[in-house]
């Protein structure tokens, strides 16, 4: 007869079982993949959804989710985060004028990778400096996130009055060669992008931890997303770019971001340290 060990329920955490099991049945049922997302930030996001619903334990909420894709999409918008401002880092963009755009003066055509878009508030940042820089009309912005509906809100470039206000300040600080009101029609209390910023766009939904390569870009900006996965989503993410990146390309990261433990830290220069701007590094044949 086998022997039997006895299972100490401490040892035990349901709610972590749980929390997968939401993951996997998102994964099989939607095609979402967040099962390689930080365990902290996936629980905290699940956590709060499941406080402000009447559910008594998440997997209540997971059969929810299978049979309710209303319910779905608005647990998708918990776990998709979605924290962004125009030239939010104002020192990225005016280190980007400085360090980046010099050497994309040179290109004859400029693509330009955003991973991870949100609501589209850095893409239009991009579109504005690349138009003062002279750039824009040579440029092919590519726009992608996980969540169609935050891709919906960034091609129409409508936002709070209240909020681009504040974004002025931020524009300034970046090296902005005019007013952010050039850039935009005030209609009662929102904004709306002019439509030129929007010419040279493509929105597209792309999932970084299932997706393939975006290839032969000049520049990759994924800024403040990677904080949110786990080590080995991590490592496939920046994998992905480096092979999406044409030689010499830049490739943008968050203030907290890093390629240490990557394996891919070879695959670049430091172009700038405390703003993690790197540069892809050209083949040198013996």
């Amino acid at each position: 007869m086998a022997e039997s060990f006895p299972i100490d329920d401490d040892e035990i955490d349901v709610e972590d079982i749980e929390i997968r099991l939401l993951l996997e049945a998102i994964f099989q049922m939607y095609g979402y993949d967040f099962r390689s997302y930080s365990k902290a930030s996936i629980r905290r996001r699940i956590m709060h959804r499941l406080g402000m619903s009447n559910f008594a334990s998440i997997m209540e909420m997971t059969d929810k989710v299978l049979r309710d894709r209303r319910f779905f999409v608005t647990l998708l918008n918990d776990l998709t985060v979605n924290v962004t401002e125009m030239y939010r880092d104002p020192e990225f963009y005016r280190a980007f004028r400085e360090d980046v755009v010099p050497v994309l003066k040179t290109y004859p055509f400029i693509k330009i990778w955003h991973a991870g878009c949100s609501t589209g508030e850095e893409i239009y940042s991009m579109a504005i400096l690349l138009e003062e820089e002279g750039l824009y009309d040579r440029a092919m912005i590519y726009a992608t996130d996980i969540d169609k509906n935050v891709l919906a809100a960034a091609k129409k470039g409508i936002y709070s009055i209240e909020a681009v206000k504040q974004y002025g300040d931020n524009y300034r600080r970046a090296g902005g060669r005019h007013s952010l009101s050039d850039y935009f029609t005030a209609r009662y209390d929102s904004v709306i992008m002019d439509q030129r910023l929007k010419r040279n766009i493509v929105f597209a939904d792309h999932d970084l931890a299932t997706d393939q390569v975006f290839g032969e870009m000049h520049v990759i900006l994924c800024r403040n997303v990677l904080i949110y996965f786990d080590r080995a989503l991590q490592e496939r993410v920046i994998r992905l770019f480096v092979d999406s990146l044409d030689m010499g390309g830049y490739l943008c990261l968050g203030t907290k971001e890093s390629l240490k433990f990557t394996g891919q830290e070879e695959a670049f220069d430091m172009i700038n340290p405390s703003l993690r701007i790197f540069r892809k590094r050209q083949i040198r044949h013996s």
